[in-house]
């Protein structure tokens, strides 16, 4: 879940975004040479080339700011091609995409992760105009990807429906029962939700992401009634059929996404910074305390990514491969000591340093994890 994510922030965050735009990767032979070059700093955002040939792109940052950053890039319509959140100051860090489509685009960086972010424009031209053969595998990847992504947008509508009777009907302790098994397909696929811009600034935003004038609605709000305010007003009752419209909405939209192995892949790293940045440190479920099975989904959803990816990157790069096998295996081991019975224990009950040791070994995966798109676009 974004601390921000409506159509005005839909220009902010400038190098994790070219990635969605399209079907199937690429083959690129382009070196750090023809890398497009981001410096992102608390008062500008430098772009070392604003127009390119579409195709497979690199995109080389630094944050040469005292703020941690974002970097997005936004197609014209306000989708979100690709991000890359949490780049401390002094660092820097590398995004492969696929951009396949010529057109307008912005590259976005967001200092503090705040407001609308410095932006830039940039055109992306029709390179030679030969159509370029993809790999079938990538092809095959991108279809089940894309099936799974529908998958969890069905299955979620009937979860989201008994929670939704559940709020309605008054009852406060069925609502609160059906509230995270309602959100796990969402987690799961979330930054394919998310590329939209629209869908998730309604479904699942929280008080403090709030843009200045809007309305909160969704999940969260209804979250804050049920744990905080320990009951289910006329309010609630009317914000519940609310977010079963704006779910139908997503379900029907899903299929339209644009996808390619680079998003897919970039898609896995971004579940992971959302495990990092918000489930780890309580804010995702503050009332609910729910976060634990949040992030399962989101462990979920990027290995599933990655498990579809890995036979093309096994034979580009083995021993990432390798590691990141390693560092799943490890990721959902920690998280099997929190289970209860079928679902995870609250978390409030987490203590600092079981936190600590949980953000180790999603630090220890999210590392490789960034080298998967790279690797797939090889």
């Amino acid at each position: 879940m974004r601390a921000l994510r409506s159509s005005a922030v839909t220009v902010v965050a400038a190098a994790a975004a070219l990635a969605v735009v399209s079907g199937c990767a690429e083959k690129s032979d382009a070196g750090d040479s023809d890398a497009i070059r981001v410096t992102a700093s608390d008062d500008k955002c430098e772009v070392s080339k604003t127009s390119f040939p579409a195709g497979d792109v690199k995109i080389n940052i630094q944050n040469k700011g005292s703020k941690v950053t974002e970097v997005y890039v936004y197609a014209a319509d306000d989708r979100i091609v690709t991000e890359r959140e949490n780049i401390g100051p002094g660092t820097k860090t590398e995004i492969t995409a696929t951009v396949k489509k010529a057109g307008d685009y912005e590259i976005a960086c967001k200092p503090g992760m705040k407001g609308d972010g410095i932006r830039q424009k940039i055109t992306v031209t029709g390179g030679d105009g030969k159509q370029k053969k993809t790999d079938p595998a990538l092809d095959k990847a991108v279809a089940e990807y894309r099936k799974y992504v529908q998958e969890q947008a069905d299955a979620t509508l009937p979860l989201a429906q008994k929670f939704v009777d559940a709020v309605k009907s008054g009852d406060l302790d069925a609502a609160k029962k059906a509230y995270a098994p309602s959100r796990l397909g969402w987690e799961r696929t979330e930054p394919v939700a998310e590329s939209f811009g629209d869908i998730d600034p309604k479904v699942d935003v929280r008080e403090d992401g709030l843009e200045k004038g809007q309305k909160w609605t969704g999940w969260h709000k209804l979250e804050k009634s049920l744990w905080d305010g320990k009951k289910i007003t006329d309010e609630d009752k009317a914000l519940a059929d609310q977010l079963m419209k704006d779910l139908q909405g997503w379900q029907k939209r899903v299929g339209t996404a644009e996808i390619t192995p680079t998003s897919m892949a970039n898609g896995a790293k971004e579940l992971l910074d959302e495990v990092y940045r918000n489930k780890i440190t309580g804010e995702e479920e503050r009332y609910s305390h729910t976060d634990l099975i949040d992030f399962d989904g989101n462990v979920q959803g990027a290995e599933k990514a990655y498990e579809l990816l890995k036979p093309v990157a096994g034979k580009q790069d083995a021993a990432l491969v390798q590691e990141l096998d390693k560092q799943f295996a490890a990721v959902k081991k920690s998280l099997d000591d929190y289970r209860d019975g079928d679902s995870f224990k609250s978390y409030d009950t987490v203590g600092k340093d079981d936190r600590k040791k949980l953000s180790d070994v999603v630090n220890a995966l999210s590392e490789p994890l960034s080298k998967l798109a790279g690797a797939v676009a090889k």
